[in-house]
């Protein structure tokens, strides 16, 4: 299979580095899911334009077991930093979380298996908006989700690159292996009055300080120190010159969980400590808004993954998968069938580390074969179990 993915490495890179240099972000993946589509239908997949917005599912066999594959297309509103020859063309985004190699990677591995005798059938998920959610909250996996992109199907397997680990490695275990989300928002009132009588007001900041160490002592004294979780601040808003004290401030922040129990705790906790805020004769709004469930491995597919990974690759290059609380809208297509994603190694030696997100971010394009491998061996041999 390694050998298979090889010879078409020209291809994965042509298709990587054009599907860098015009990143498209959110549901707005209109060319990426054309190329995409164009590209399944003439290696003989029955394609379905339009799923979830702008997602793409293609399948191919018939009868026997089916294995999912999902790929995520979008990309973020970053300023790319690079001077490659492929940088992006679109200013203000960016492919700075890989999705132009995940992409790039499924069309190799559908490519490949389009060539094989299938004992089964395989479905590819091209996915939208990973990133971020809609006007109504919801993500492009939440929506292709909810149009049936999953229905019938037996396994689900997903990759995403890793910028920290060397080129001919992945990483994978059973169990949690990324984040819920939440999100919250709130809005606190006090009673605004001059800078120089607060004894006449109320002060929404005095007010957001007690708030701010309840939130932040909610993990720390509220939670089994045994359940990772988080919750932070991201934004705080109010006021608007020196010399007046506002009648209201404005927060939000983000919940990152691996238990559902631990999320409906965090919430109760999160209520508590906005209830400080009437005590000292204030008032609130707080919403709180479920994003997604967090990722979990089965054992099953994890240890096929891992196996294919050893086969493929060697017994060396397969390690654990290093546990984060960065959320993943993937576990949408876990909902009704065992499933799991792995990492894949894409550093680039000799150069600083630049992490998912940042606008230096690239990868070691010696990578793609290899991860287009893994997803194509790991599909036919659930086809074979």
């Amino acid at each position: 299979m390694i050998k298979q993915a090889h010879s078409i490495s020209e291809e994965l890179i042509e298709w990587r580095r054009d599907f860098h240099q015009h990143p498209e972000t959110g549901f707005d993946v209109f060319r990426t899911a054309g190329i995409v589509a164009d590209e399944l239908e003439k290696m003989g997949y029955r394609v379905t334009r339009g799923v979830g917005k702008t997602g793409v599912v293609a399948e191919i066999g018939e009868g026997g077991k089916l294995v999912a594959i999902r790929a995520d297309m979008d990309a973020l509103p970053i300023f790319e930093q690079n001077e490659t020859e492929y940088v992006s063309l679109n200013e203000g985004k960016m492919h700075a979380c890989g999705h132009d190699s995940h992409t790039a990677m499924a069309l190799g591995a559908a490519k490949i298996l389009a060539k094989e005798k299938l004992n089964g059938r395989i479905r590819f998920l091209f996915q939208p908006c990973e990133e971020t959610a809609d006007d109504e909250g919801l993500s492009g996996a939440q929506r292709m989700y909810a149009e049936g992109a999953v229905a019938g199907v037996d396994y689900v397997i997903a990759q995403h690159v890793d910028p920290s680990m060397p080129v001919g490695t992945i990483s994978i275990n059973e169990g949690p292996s990324g984040g819920g989300v939440t999100s919250w928002q709130a809005t606190i009132y006090g009673k605004g009055g001059h800078g120089a009588y607060p004894h006449a007001s109320n002060d929404p900041f005095v007010l957001l300080t007690h708030v701010i160490m309840g939130i932040n002592a909610i993990v720390s004294r509220r939670l089994d120190p045994f359940e990772p979780a988080v919750i932070s601040i991201g934004a705080v808003n109010g006021g608007f010159t020196e010399n007046v004290i506002p009648d209201k401030v404005e927060l939000k922040g983000t919940i990152r969980f691996t238990s559902l129990e631990v999320e409906k705790q965090i919430r109760e906790e999160l209520t508590r400590v906005f209830e400080i805020v009437k005590t000292l004769g204030g008032d609130y709004k707080l919403n709180v808004l479920f994003g997604g469930m967090p990722t979990m491995n089965d054992k099953f597919v994890s240890d096929t993954i891992a196996q294919v990974g050893k086969d493929l690759l060697g017994e060396g290059s397969v390690h654990p998968l290093a546990k984060t609380l960065g959320a993943e809208d993937f576990p949408e297509f876990l909902k009704d069938a065992p499933g799991a994603m792995y990492t894949l190694g894409t550093r680039i030696e000799g150069r600083p580390i630049y992490e998912l997100h940042h606008p230096k971010f690239d990868l070691d394009e010696r990578a793609l074969p290899v991860g287009t491998a893994v997803l194509a061996e790991t599909a036919l041999r659930f086809l074979k179990s």
